[in-house]
């Protein structure tokens, strides 16, 4: 009787089998499709590990280049730190230019990446660095000049722009101390963190090509740039970096992250330019002997190349960025500024529409658009 049931229950056994075997099979071509899918809706610069990649065309990094520290500090040794005088405004003349532009429109170099920018009621603060070194804690390139301003005599920042999260452009110490934490943050995918577990109520994090409409007259969009980030020996990147376009009343300003050259410029020129300022880094291009090529790295335009991407963009003029203020490379370290100015010609560009900045220098924005 129980063979007999067993004989009976046998086909229902196979079926169930059968059944069970055919949704499994469903659900597995049901979920590759959908990330199939999926995958072909990301962006070229996702990449299915959840890094970033830099847009199509870029050049890529030399696999020749090796880091050396011990080679990297017994080059830097050589290097003439003389800073001219004519570098640093004296500080009493910044605190009062400070004041004296409060109800302008106005740009200031504060050093290296970081610039204050205002654009009617809205004042923009750019990748703030106040630490004494880039780098983690006590370590990384010292300051060879301070910052224009202390963190305590900044204006109220009411947006603060983020490019990416290299040390000498993130800066922990400046974030923690950061005296305006209302201030909206725009900064990179996977960056937010930073932010929000350091009291910041108002962070964005922002994709290739997002926009956000800060008021009727002022608009940033999230553009790409030909870089890299990486803060630690496991996160290269994993976050994003880019560059920003500030639209304000009519005008078009970029803000680029450090960026090598690349064919994306053409075509974002062809978007969105003309631009009427363009702020490109002019710095940090050098590592021979390091790397076998003097004067190139391919995620650092040096002043030529930043020229060309300016002529790439339309722009009107170019602020050069990204030097003076660290030695992360190494070229002298007032050689920038100095081939940026006379090479100017050579890319279209007349010799004062090749904007070099001193730290601590306020200009009207309408003397410079003009």
């Amino acid at each position: 009787m129980v063979l007999n049931f067993y004989k009976k229950m046998k086909p229902l056994r196979i079926l169930n089998i059968r059944l069970f075997n055919s949704v499994i099979f469903f659900v597995f071509i049901f979920t590759f499709n959908c990330l199939s899918i999926e995958m072909k809706k990301k962006p070229y610069h996702h990449l299915p590990d959840g890094t970033f990649r830099n847009p199509e065309g870029s050049p890529e990094r030399n696999t020749n280049f090796k880091w050396s520290f011990k080679v990297f500090n017994k080059e830097k040794k050589k290097l003439d730190m003389t800073v001219p005088k004519e570098h640093v405004v004296k500080k009493e003349i910044v605190l009062s230019d400070l004041e004296k532009f409060k109800e302008d429109d106005y740009i200031s170099w504060i050093g290296h990446a970081t610039f204050i920018i205002k654009l009617g009621n809205t004042t923009i603060i750019t990748d703030p660095v106040f630490s004494k070194n880039a780098g983690p804690l006590i370590f990384g390139p010292k300051r060879f000049t301070e910052p224009a301003l202390k963190l305590s005599e900044i204006p109220k920042i009411d947006l603060f722009l983020l490019t990416h999260n290299h040390y000498d452009h993130q800066d922990m110490m400046t974030i923690r101390r950061f005296p305006f934490k209302d201030a909206k943050v725009m900064l990179p995918l996977k960056l937010g963190k930073y932010f929000t577990r350091n009291g910041y109520r108002d962070v964005n994090e922002m994709d290739w090509y997002d926009e956000i409409s800060i008021n009727e007259k002022l608009k940033i969009t999230f553009l790409p740039a030909v870089h890299w980030s990486k803060r630690s020996l496991t996160d290269t990147n994993k976050t994003l970096w880019g560059n920003f376009l500030i639209e304000y009343d009519g005008k078009k300003i970029l803000f680029a992250c450090d960026t090598g050259v690349g064919n994306i410029y053409k075509d974002l020129g062809k978007k969105y330019g003309p631009i009427d300022i363009s702020f490109i880094n002019i710095g940090a291009y050098n590592f021979y002997p390091i790397s076998p090529y003097k004067d190139k790295s391919a995620y650092h335009t040096n002043p030529e190349e930043a020229l060309s991407i300016g002529k790439d963009l339309k722009s009107k003029k170019i602020i050069g960025t990204h030097w003076g203020t660290f030695v992360l490379s190494l070229e002298p370290i007032m050689e920038p500024p100095l081939r940026f100015k006379k090479n100017a010609e050579k890319y279209g560009f007349k010799k004062e529409d090749a904007i070099i900045f001193k730290i601590g220098e306020f200009s009207k924005l309408k003397d410079i658009i003009n």
